[in-house]
Protein backbone atom coordinates (compact mmCIF):
# COMPACT_ATOMS: atom_id res chain seq x y z
CA UNK A 1 0.00 0.00 0.00
CA UNK A 2 1.16 3.59 -0.57
CA UNK A 3 2.88 5.27 2.33
CA UNK A 4 1.49 8.26 4.16
CA UNK A 5 3.76 10.68 2.31
CA UNK A 6 2.86 9.36 -1.14
CA UNK A 7 1.47 12.71 -2.20
CA UNK A 8 0.71 11.60 -5.76
CA UNK A 9 -1.92 9.21 -4.39
CA UNK A 10 -3.60 11.72 -2.13
CA UNK A 11 -3.66 14.60 -4.59
CA UNK A 12 -5.18 12.20 -7.12
CA UNK A 13 -7.98 11.32 -4.70
CA UNK A 14 -8.86 14.91 -3.86
CA UNK A 15 -10.23 16.92 -6.77
CA UNK A 16 -10.88 20.36 -5.32
CA UNK A 17 -12.42 23.03 -7.53
CA UNK A 18 -13.13 26.65 -6.50
CA UNK A 19 -15.87 26.68 -9.15
CA UNK A 20 -17.83 23.92 -7.43
CA UNK A 21 -21.06 24.90 -5.73
CA UNK A 22 -19.82 23.23 -2.53
CA UNK A 23 -17.48 24.65 0.08
CA UNK A 24 -13.86 23.52 0.12
CA UNK A 25 -14.47 21.72 3.41
CA UNK A 26 -17.45 19.83 1.95
CA UNK A 27 -15.44 18.84 -1.13
CA UNK A 28 -12.66 17.43 1.05
CA UNK A 29 -15.16 15.47 3.17
CA UNK A 30 -16.90 14.13 0.08
CA UNK A 31 -13.61 13.03 -1.50
CA UNK A 32 -12.53 11.17 1.65
CA UNK A 33 -15.92 9.47 2.12
CA UNK A 34 -15.95 8.34 -1.53
CA UNK A 35 -12.40 6.97 -1.23
CA UNK A 36 -13.35 5.07 1.95
CA UNK A 37 -16.53 3.57 0.51
CA UNK A 38 -14.70 2.60 -2.70
CA UNK A 39 -12.07 0.79 -0.59
CA UNK A 40 -9.28 3.04 -1.90
CA UNK A 41 -7.83 3.70 1.56
CA UNK A 42 -6.65 0.76 3.66
CA UNK A 43 -7.38 0.82 7.42
CA UNK A 44 -3.66 0.46 8.18
CA UNK A 45 -2.71 3.54 6.12
CA UNK A 46 -2.76 6.92 7.89
CA UNK A 47 -4.14 9.87 6.02
CA UNK A 48 -1.72 12.73 5.35
CA UNK A 49 -1.43 15.34 8.09
CA UNK A 50 -3.71 18.37 7.93
CA UNK A 51 -0.71 20.59 7.18
CA UNK A 52 0.61 18.48 4.29
CA UNK A 53 -2.82 17.99 2.73
CA UNK A 54 -3.60 21.70 3.02
CA UNK A 55 -0.34 22.56 1.25
CA UNK A 56 -1.00 20.11 -1.58
CA UNK A 57 -4.57 21.27 -2.08
CA UNK A 58 -3.77 24.95 -1.72
CA UNK A 59 -6.29 25.53 1.06
CA UNK A 60 -6.08 26.79 4.61
CA UNK A 61 -4.99 24.26 7.23
CA UNK A 62 -8.06 25.04 9.29
CA UNK A 63 -10.30 23.94 6.42
CA UNK A 64 -8.73 20.46 6.47
CA UNK A 65 -8.82 20.32 10.28
CA UNK A 66 -12.55 21.00 10.32
CA UNK A 67 -13.18 18.46 7.56
CA UNK A 68 -11.26 15.76 9.43
CA UNK A 69 -13.01 16.56 12.70
CA UNK A 70 -16.46 16.25 11.16
CA UNK A 71 -15.53 12.90 9.60
CA UNK A 72 -14.38 11.73 13.04
CA UNK A 73 -17.70 12.84 14.50
CA UNK A 74 -19.57 10.98 11.73
CA UNK A 75 -17.58 7.80 12.36
CA UNK A 76 -15.71 7.63 9.05
CA UNK A 77 -12.32 8.40 10.62
CA UNK A 78 -10.68 7.72 13.96
CA UNK A 79 -7.88 9.84 15.44
CA UNK A 80 -4.97 8.05 17.08
CA UNK A 81 -2.68 10.06 19.29
CA UNK A 82 0.74 10.80 17.76
CA UNK A 83 -0.15 8.61 14.74
CA UNK A 84 -2.75 10.59 12.82
CA UNK A 85 -6.15 9.88 11.27
CA UNK A 86 -7.19 6.43 10.03
CA UNK A 87 -10.24 4.89 8.39
CA UNK A 88 -12.66 3.49 10.95
CA UNK A 89 -12.51 -0.34 10.53
CA UNK A 90 -16.23 -0.56 11.34
CA UNK A 91 -17.00 1.34 8.14
CA UNK A 92 -14.98 -1.16 6.09
CA UNK A 93 -16.79 -4.07 7.77
CA UNK A 94 -19.96 -3.09 5.90
CA UNK A 95 -20.48 -4.44 2.36
CA UNK A 96 -18.79 -2.25 -0.27
CA UNK A 97 -21.07 -0.07 -2.32
CA UNK A 98 -21.69 -1.08 -5.93
CA UNK A 99 -19.18 0.35 -8.42
CA UNK A 100 -20.26 3.60 -10.00
CA UNK A 101 -21.65 3.14 -13.49
CA UNK A 102 -19.77 4.78 -16.31
CA UNK A 103 -22.71 5.68 -18.48
CA UNK A 104 -23.31 8.14 -21.23
CA UNK A 105 -23.70 7.58 -24.93
CA UNK A 106 -19.93 7.09 -25.28
CA UNK A 107 -19.67 4.48 -22.53
CA UNK A 108 -18.28 1.02 -23.33
CA UNK A 109 -20.57 -1.99 -23.31
CA UNK A 110 -17.92 -4.52 -22.36
CA UNK A 111 -20.21 -7.54 -22.65
CA UNK A 112 -20.42 -6.91 -26.39
CA UNK A 113 -16.63 -6.92 -26.62
CA UNK A 114 -16.00 -10.26 -24.90
CA UNK A 115 -14.90 -13.00 -27.28
CA UNK A 116 -15.38 -15.64 -24.59
CA UNK A 117 -17.47 -15.60 -21.41
CA UNK A 118 -15.45 -17.37 -18.73
CA UNK A 119 -17.86 -16.15 -16.05
CA UNK A 120 -20.62 -18.27 -17.58
CA UNK A 121 -18.69 -21.49 -17.10
CA UNK A 122 -19.60 -23.73 -14.12
CA UNK A 123 -18.35 -22.21 -10.89
CA UNK A 124 -15.76 -24.27 -9.01
CA UNK A 125 -15.24 -21.77 -6.21
CA UNK A 126 -14.35 -23.39 -2.90
CA UNK A 127 -15.68 -22.37 0.50
CA UNK A 128 -13.27 -19.64 1.62
CA UNK A 129 -14.08 -20.19 5.31
CA UNK A 130 -13.51 -23.92 5.31
CA UNK A 131 -10.94 -23.70 8.13
CA UNK A 132 -13.66 -22.37 10.45
CA UNK A 133 -15.88 -25.41 9.90
CA UNK A 134 -15.87 -28.18 12.49
CA UNK A 135 -16.15 -30.91 9.85
CA UNK A 136 -14.54 -29.75 6.58
CA UNK A 137 -15.03 -32.62 4.14
CA UNK A 138 -13.62 -30.32 1.46
CA UNK A 139 -11.55 -31.40 -1.50
CA UNK A 140 -8.31 -29.88 -2.72
CA UNK A 141 -7.27 -28.12 0.49
CA UNK A 142 -4.41 -28.92 2.82
CA UNK A 143 -4.16 -29.86 6.49
CA UNK A 144 -2.04 -27.33 8.42
CA UNK A 145 -1.15 -30.05 10.95
CA UNK A 146 0.46 -32.15 8.19
CA UNK A 147 2.17 -29.34 6.30
CA UNK A 148 5.99 -29.64 6.55
CA UNK A 149 6.52 -26.12 7.91
CA UNK A 150 10.09 -26.58 9.15
CA UNK A 151 11.28 -28.35 6.01
CA UNK A 152 9.60 -25.83 3.70
CA UNK A 153 11.17 -22.94 5.61
CA UNK A 154 14.55 -24.61 5.36
CA UNK A 155 14.27 -24.89 1.58
CA UNK A 156 13.13 -21.29 1.23
CA UNK A 157 16.04 -20.10 3.38
CA UNK A 158 18.42 -22.09 1.21
CA UNK A 159 16.85 -20.59 -1.92
CA UNK A 160 17.52 -17.12 -0.49
CA UNK A 161 21.24 -17.72 -0.01
CA UNK A 162 23.42 -15.32 -2.00
CA UNK A 163 24.65 -17.91 -4.50
CA UNK A 164 21.15 -19.32 -4.98
CA UNK A 165 19.67 -15.89 -5.62
CA UNK A 166 22.14 -15.47 -8.46
CA UNK A 167 20.77 -18.68 -9.96
CA UNK A 168 17.10 -17.67 -9.98
CA UNK A 169 16.79 -13.88 -9.77
CA UNK A 170 17.63 -13.19 -13.42
CA UNK A 171 14.94 -13.30 -16.10
CA UNK A 172 14.89 -16.91 -17.28
CA UNK A 173 12.74 -15.92 -20.30
CA UNK A 174 11.29 -19.33 -21.27
CA UNK A 175 13.56 -21.66 -19.31
CA UNK A 176 12.85 -23.62 -16.12
CA UNK A 177 15.01 -24.33 -13.11
CA UNK A 178 17.29 -27.17 -14.26
CA UNK A 179 17.42 -28.63 -10.74
CA UNK A 180 13.63 -28.85 -10.59
CA UNK A 181 13.48 -30.52 -14.01
CA UNK A 182 16.15 -32.97 -12.85
CA UNK A 183 14.23 -33.81 -9.66
CA UNK A 184 10.93 -34.34 -11.47
CA UNK A 185 12.73 -36.48 -14.04
CA UNK A 186 14.51 -38.59 -11.40
CA UNK A 187 12.13 -38.68 -8.41
CA UNK A 188 8.54 -38.19 -9.52
CA UNK A 189 8.17 -39.58 -13.03
CA UNK A 190 9.84 -43.02 -12.65
CA UNK A 191 7.34 -43.89 -9.94
CA UNK A 192 4.63 -43.36 -12.57
CA UNK A 193 6.53 -45.52 -15.05
CA UNK A 194 7.60 -42.48 -17.07
CA UNK A 195 11.18 -41.95 -18.22
CA UNK A 196 11.60 -38.61 -19.94
CA UNK A 197 14.42 -36.40 -21.13
CA UNK A 198 14.74 -32.84 -19.75
CA UNK A 199 13.51 -31.36 -23.03
CA UNK A 200 10.29 -33.35 -22.63
CA UNK A 201 9.27 -31.61 -19.36
CA UNK A 202 7.73 -28.16 -18.87
CA UNK A 203 6.92 -26.50 -15.52
CA UNK A 204 3.42 -25.02 -15.15
CA UNK A 205 1.39 -23.13 -12.57
CA UNK A 206 -0.64 -26.23 -11.77
CA UNK A 207 -2.69 -28.60 -13.90
CA UNK A 208 -5.28 -26.03 -15.00
CA UNK A 209 -2.54 -23.83 -16.46
CA UNK A 210 -1.26 -26.89 -18.29
CA UNK A 211 -4.69 -27.70 -19.72
CA UNK A 212 -5.26 -24.10 -20.77
CA UNK A 213 -1.98 -24.01 -22.69
CA UNK A 214 -2.72 -27.35 -24.37
CA UNK A 215 -6.19 -26.19 -25.39
CA UNK A 216 -4.81 -22.90 -26.72
CA UNK A 217 -2.07 -24.60 -28.72
CA UNK A 218 -3.86 -27.69 -30.04
CA UNK A 219 -7.60 -27.04 -30.16
CA UNK A 220 -9.69 -24.87 -32.45
CA UNK A 221 -13.36 -24.14 -32.96
CA UNK A 222 -15.04 -27.45 -33.66
CA UNK A 223 -12.35 -29.69 -32.20
CA UNK A 224 -14.02 -32.73 -30.65
CA UNK A 225 -12.89 -33.66 -27.14
CA UNK A 226 -14.15 -36.85 -25.49
CA UNK A 227 -14.36 -36.40 -21.72
CA UNK A 228 -15.48 -38.54 -18.80
CA UNK A 229 -19.07 -38.10 -17.59
CA UNK A 230 -19.13 -37.43 -14.70
CA UNK A 231 -15.80 -35.72 -14.94
CA UNK A 232 -13.57 -32.75 -14.18
CA UNK A 233 -15.73 -29.65 -14.85
CA UNK A 234 -12.89 -27.14 -15.09
CA UNK A 235 -11.23 -29.18 -17.84
CA UNK A 236 -14.48 -29.12 -19.82
CA UNK A 237 -14.74 -25.36 -19.36
CA UNK A 238 -11.17 -24.83 -20.53
CA UNK A 239 -11.78 -26.86 -23.69
CA UNK A 240 -15.05 -25.05 -24.38
CA UNK A 241 -13.32 -21.68 -24.03
CA UNK A 242 -10.99 -22.84 -26.81
CA UNK A 243 -14.04 -23.50 -29.00
CA UNK A 244 -14.03 -27.27 -28.68
CA UNK A 245 -17.08 -29.51 -28.81
CA UNK A 246 -17.43 -31.67 -25.70
CA UNK A 247 -18.37 -35.35 -26.18
CA UNK A 248 -19.47 -36.99 -22.89
CA UNK A 249 -18.42 -40.60 -22.37
CA UNK A 250 -19.88 -42.65 -19.50
CA UNK A 251 -17.79 -43.99 -16.64
CA UNK A 252 -18.31 -47.28 -14.79
CA UNK A 253 -16.34 -49.29 -12.23
CA UNK A 254 -13.48 -49.74 -14.70
CA UNK A 255 -13.18 -46.06 -15.57
CA UNK A 256 -14.04 -44.38 -18.86
CA UNK A 257 -15.85 -46.72 -21.26
CA UNK A 258 -13.37 -46.69 -24.13
CA UNK A 259 -15.78 -48.57 -26.41
CA UNK A 260 -18.15 -45.58 -26.35
CA UNK A 261 -15.58 -42.99 -27.43
CA UNK A 262 -16.59 -42.04 -31.00
CA UNK A 263 -14.03 -42.53 -33.76
CA UNK A 264 -14.47 -38.91 -34.89
CA UNK A 265 -13.06 -37.54 -31.63
CA UNK A 266 -9.83 -35.56 -31.96
CA UNK A 267 -8.83 -35.62 -28.29
CA UNK A 268 -9.56 -37.78 -25.26
CA UNK A 269 -9.25 -36.26 -21.80
CA UNK A 270 -9.03 -38.80 -18.97
CA UNK A 271 -8.03 -39.17 -15.32
CA UNK A 272 -6.84 -42.79 -15.36
CA UNK A 273 -4.98 -42.93 -12.04
CA UNK A 274 -8.04 -41.97 -10.00
CA UNK A 275 -11.10 -40.88 -11.93
CA UNK A 276 -12.44 -37.45 -11.04
CA UNK A 277 -14.67 -37.59 -9.05
CA UNK A 278 -15.50 -41.29 -8.41
CA UNK A 279 -11.83 -42.24 -7.74
CA UNK A 280 -12.04 -45.51 -9.73
CA UNK A 281 -8.77 -46.32 -11.54
CA UNK A 282 -8.84 -47.09 -15.25
CA UNK A 283 -8.51 -50.86 -15.60
CA UNK A 284 -5.52 -52.34 -17.39
CA UNK A 285 -7.59 -53.75 -20.30
CA UNK A 286 -9.13 -50.34 -20.89
CA UNK A 287 -5.76 -48.63 -20.71
CA UNK A 288 -4.51 -50.92 -23.44
CA UNK A 289 -7.71 -50.42 -25.44
CA UNK A 290 -7.46 -46.63 -25.15
CA UNK A 291 -3.89 -46.56 -26.40
CA UNK A 292 -4.71 -48.92 -29.26
CA UNK A 293 -7.75 -46.92 -30.35
CA UNK A 294 -5.80 -43.67 -30.04
CA UNK A 295 -3.29 -44.96 -32.56
CA UNK A 296 -5.98 -46.42 -34.79
CA UNK A 297 -8.13 -43.25 -34.84
CA UNK A 298 -5.36 -40.64 -34.59
CA UNK A 299 -6.50 -39.39 -31.16
CA UNK A 300 -4.38 -37.27 -28.83
CA UNK A 301 -4.83 -38.39 -25.22
CA UNK A 302 -4.49 -35.80 -22.45
CA UNK A 303 -3.81 -37.65 -19.21
CA UNK A 304 -4.45 -35.70 -16.01
CA UNK A 305 -2.59 -37.63 -13.31
CA UNK A 306 -5.31 -36.73 -10.84
CA UNK A 307 -4.74 -37.75 -7.21
CA UNK A 308 -1.85 -40.08 -8.03
CA UNK A 309 0.84 -38.59 -5.82
CA UNK A 310 0.14 -40.54 -2.65
CA UNK A 311 2.19 -43.59 -1.76
CA UNK A 312 0.98 -46.92 -3.04
CA UNK A 313 2.70 -50.27 -2.67
CA UNK A 314 1.83 -51.19 -6.27
CA UNK A 315 1.23 -48.00 -8.25
CA UNK A 316 -0.15 -48.47 -11.74
CA UNK A 317 1.96 -47.06 -14.53
CA UNK A 318 0.61 -43.86 -16.03
CA UNK A 319 -0.74 -43.98 -19.57
CA UNK A 320 2.32 -41.98 -20.58
CA UNK A 321 4.49 -44.79 -19.24
CA UNK A 322 2.72 -47.26 -21.54
CA UNK A 323 2.63 -44.95 -24.55
CA UNK A 324 4.85 -46.00 -27.45
CA UNK A 325 3.58 -43.64 -30.15
CA UNK A 326 3.93 -40.26 -28.44
CA UNK A 327 0.15 -39.68 -28.39
CA UNK A 328 -0.20 -39.25 -24.62
CA UNK A 329 0.35 -35.87 -22.97
CA UNK A 330 0.90 -36.26 -19.23
CA UNK A 331 -0.21 -33.47 -16.86
CA UNK A 332 0.89 -33.64 -13.21
CA UNK A 333 1.05 -31.41 -10.17
CA UNK A 334 2.21 -31.34 -6.57
CA UNK A 335 -0.91 -29.63 -5.23
CA UNK A 336 -2.22 -32.63 -3.31
CA UNK A 337 1.05 -33.42 -1.57
CA UNK A 338 2.84 -30.12 -0.96
CA UNK A 339 0.24 -27.34 -1.06
CA UNK A 340 -2.49 -26.28 -3.52
CA UNK A 341 -1.63 -22.62 -3.06
CA UNK A 342 1.89 -23.16 -4.39
CA UNK A 343 0.53 -23.81 -7.92
CA UNK A 344 3.35 -26.03 -9.17
CA UNK A 345 2.82 -28.60 -11.91
CA UNK A 346 4.34 -29.97 -15.09
CA UNK A 347 3.66 -31.37 -18.54
CA UNK A 348 5.47 -34.37 -20.01
CA UNK A 349 5.20 -34.69 -23.78
CA UNK A 350 7.34 -35.13 -26.92
CA UNK A 351 10.14 -32.58 -27.19
CA UNK A 352 8.75 -30.72 -30.20
CA UNK A 353 5.43 -30.19 -28.42
CA UNK A 354 7.17 -29.05 -25.24
CA UNK A 355 9.25 -26.58 -27.26
CA UNK A 356 6.11 -25.00 -28.69
CA UNK A 357 4.41 -24.95 -25.29
CA UNK A 358 7.49 -23.22 -23.89
CA UNK A 359 7.24 -20.56 -26.58
CA UNK A 360 3.52 -20.10 -25.85
CA UNK A 361 4.13 -19.86 -22.10
CA UNK A 362 6.67 -17.08 -22.66
CA UNK A 363 3.90 -14.85 -24.01
CA UNK A 364 1.63 -15.72 -21.08
CA UNK A 365 3.90 -15.42 -18.04
CA UNK A 366 7.43 -16.18 -19.30
CA UNK A 367 7.98 -18.81 -16.58
CA UNK A 368 6.63 -19.70 -13.12
CA UNK A 369 8.42 -17.78 -10.32
CA UNK A 370 11.98 -19.04 -10.29
CA UNK A 371 12.41 -18.71 -6.52
CA UNK A 372 9.47 -21.08 -5.99
CA UNK A 373 10.91 -23.47 -8.55
CA UNK A 374 14.23 -23.54 -6.71
CA UNK A 375 12.58 -24.01 -3.30
CA UNK A 376 10.53 -26.96 -4.63
CA UNK A 377 13.63 -28.40 -6.29
CA UNK A 378 15.49 -28.29 -2.97
CA UNK A 379 12.49 -29.78 -1.19
CA UNK A 380 12.58 -32.73 -3.59
CA UNK A 381 16.36 -33.12 -3.60
CA UNK A 382 16.63 -33.24 0.20
CA UNK A 383 14.08 -36.06 0.41
CA UNK A 384 11.46 -33.94 2.19
CA UNK A 385 8.81 -34.70 -0.43
CA UNK A 386 9.28 -38.46 -0.09
CA UNK A 387 8.93 -38.19 3.68
CA UNK A 388 5.85 -35.99 3.32
CA UNK A 389 4.19 -38.41 0.89
CA UNK A 390 4.66 -41.30 3.31
CA UNK A 391 3.26 -39.25 6.21
CA UNK A 392 0.16 -37.91 4.48
CA UNK A 393 -0.50 -41.23 2.74
CA UNK A 394 -0.72 -42.94 6.13
CA UNK A 395 -2.88 -40.15 7.55
CA UNK A 396 -5.23 -40.09 4.57
CA UNK A 397 -5.63 -43.86 4.53
CA UNK A 398 -6.63 -43.79 8.19
CA UNK A 399 -9.17 -41.06 7.48
CA UNK A 400 -10.54 -42.89 4.43
CA UNK A 401 -11.04 -46.09 6.40
CA UNK A 402 -12.79 -44.20 9.21
CA UNK A 403 -14.98 -42.40 6.68
CA UNK A 404 -16.02 -45.60 4.90
CA UNK A 405 -16.71 -47.25 8.27
CA UNK A 406 -18.72 -44.27 9.53
CA UNK A 407 -20.84 -44.12 6.38
CA UNK A 408 -21.54 -47.85 6.60
CA UNK A 409 -22.51 -47.64 10.27
CA UNK A 410 -24.43 -44.35 10.32
CA UNK A 411 -25.76 -44.11 6.73
CA UNK A 412 -26.27 -47.79 5.79
CA UNK A 413 -28.60 -46.97 2.88
CA UNK A 414 -25.92 -44.81 1.26
CA UNK A 415 -23.28 -46.14 -1.15
CA UNK A 416 -19.60 -45.22 -0.80
CA UNK A 417 -16.94 -45.95 -3.41
CA UNK A 418 -14.34 -47.68 -1.22
CA UNK A 419 -11.16 -47.21 -3.27
CA UNK A 420 -7.68 -47.03 -1.78
CA UNK A 421 -5.55 -43.97 -2.31
CA UNK A 422 -6.56 -40.48 -3.26
CA UNK A 423 -7.94 -37.67 -1.17
CA UNK A 424 -11.72 -38.00 -1.46
CA UNK A 425 -14.69 -40.35 -1.30
CA UNK A 426 -17.53 -40.44 -3.85
CA UNK A 427 -20.80 -40.92 -2.05
CA UNK A 428 -24.30 -41.69 -3.36
CA UNK A 429 -27.29 -40.99 -1.17
CA UNK A 430 -30.77 -42.54 -1.44
CA UNK A 431 -32.85 -41.92 -4.56
CA UNK A 432 -34.54 -38.53 -4.47
CA UNK A 433 -31.84 -36.90 -2.34
CA UNK A 434 -30.79 -33.45 -3.54
CA UNK A 435 -27.12 -33.14 -2.57
CA UNK A 436 -27.09 -29.41 -3.29
CA UNK A 437 -29.88 -28.80 -0.75
CA UNK A 438 -28.24 -31.22 1.67
CA UNK A 439 -24.96 -29.30 1.44
CA UNK A 440 -26.74 -26.13 2.56
CA UNK A 441 -28.38 -27.89 5.50
CA UNK A 442 -25.11 -29.59 6.46
CA UNK A 443 -23.22 -26.27 6.35
CA UNK A 444 -25.56 -24.96 9.06
CA UNK A 445 -24.20 -27.80 11.22
CA UNK A 446 -20.61 -26.85 10.32
CA UNK A 447 -20.30 -29.80 7.93
CA UNK A 448 -18.91 -28.96 4.49
CA UNK A 449 -19.50 -31.34 1.57
CA UNK A 450 -19.35 -30.88 -2.19
CA UNK A 451 -22.54 -31.57 -4.18
CA UNK A 452 -21.97 -33.83 -7.17
CA UNK A 453 -24.17 -32.15 -9.76
CA UNK A 454 -21.46 -30.01 -11.30
CA UNK A 455 -19.47 -33.08 -12.37
CA UNK A 456 -22.20 -34.28 -14.75
CA UNK A 457 -22.85 -33.02 -18.29
CA UNK A 458 -26.43 -32.09 -19.13
CA UNK A 459 -27.88 -33.19 -15.82
CA UNK A 460 -30.60 -30.78 -14.68
CA UNK A 461 -32.41 -32.87 -12.07
CA UNK A 462 -31.17 -33.02 -8.46
CA UNK A 463 -28.46 -35.59 -7.93
CA UNK A 464 -27.84 -37.76 -4.84
CA UNK A 465 -24.09 -37.83 -5.49
CA UNK A 466 -21.51 -35.86 -3.51
CA UNK A 467 -17.75 -35.75 -2.96
CA UNK A 468 -16.26 -35.80 0.53
CA UNK A 469 -12.63 -34.76 0.86
CA UNK A 470 -10.34 -36.21 3.53
CA UNK A 471 -7.27 -34.01 3.16
CA UNK A 472 -8.38 -31.31 5.60
CA UNK A 473 -10.30 -33.10 8.34
CA UNK A 474 -8.67 -34.86 11.27
CA UNK A 475 -9.39 -38.55 11.78
CA UNK A 476 -11.04 -37.83 15.13
CA UNK A 477 -13.61 -35.58 13.46
CA UNK A 478 -14.69 -37.99 10.72
CA UNK A 479 -17.32 -39.99 12.63
CA UNK A 480 -18.87 -36.97 14.42
CA UNK A 481 -18.98 -35.19 11.07
CA UNK A 482 -20.89 -38.07 9.45
CA UNK A 483 -23.33 -38.09 12.38
CA UNK A 484 -24.01 -34.41 11.79
CA UNK A 485 -24.39 -35.10 8.06
CA UNK A 486 -26.88 -37.86 8.85
CA UNK A 487 -28.86 -35.46 11.05
CA UNK A 488 -28.90 -32.90 8.24
CA UNK A 489 -30.07 -35.61 5.81
CA UNK A 490 -32.89 -36.57 8.20
CA UNK A 491 -34.03 -32.93 8.35
CA UNK A 492 -33.85 -32.81 4.57
CA UNK A 493 -36.11 -35.87 4.26
CA UNK A 494 -38.66 -34.46 6.70
CA UNK A 495 -38.74 -31.14 4.86
CA UNK A 496 -39.26 -32.89 1.52
CA UNK A 497 -42.04 -35.13 2.84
Amino acid sequence: MPARNDTALWTGLFKISPESGQTLQAQIRQAIVSAILDRQIAPSMPLPSCRILAEKLGVARGTVVLAFQQLVDQGFLIARERRGHFVNPEVLAAPPRPPRKQGGKNGVNWSNRFQVMASRMPDSRKNEDWMKASYPFVYGQFDPSLFPTAEWRECNRMALAVLEIRNWAADMVDRDDPLLIEQIQARLLPRRGIFANPDEILITLGSQHALYMLATLLMRKGSRVAVENPGYPDARSIFELAGAEIIPVPVDRQGIDVAQIPREANFVFATPSHHCPTMVPLSQPRREALLAKAEENDWIVIEDDYDSQLADERPQAALKGLDRTGRVIHVGSMSKTLAPGLRMGYIVAPADLIAELRALRRFMLRHPPANNQRAVALFLSLGHHDTLVRRISAAFEERREKLVQAVGDILPDWSAADIRGGTSLWLEGPAGLDSAMLAKSAAERSVLIEPGGRFFIGRTSPTPFMRLGISSIGAQHVEPGIRELAAAAAEHRRAAA
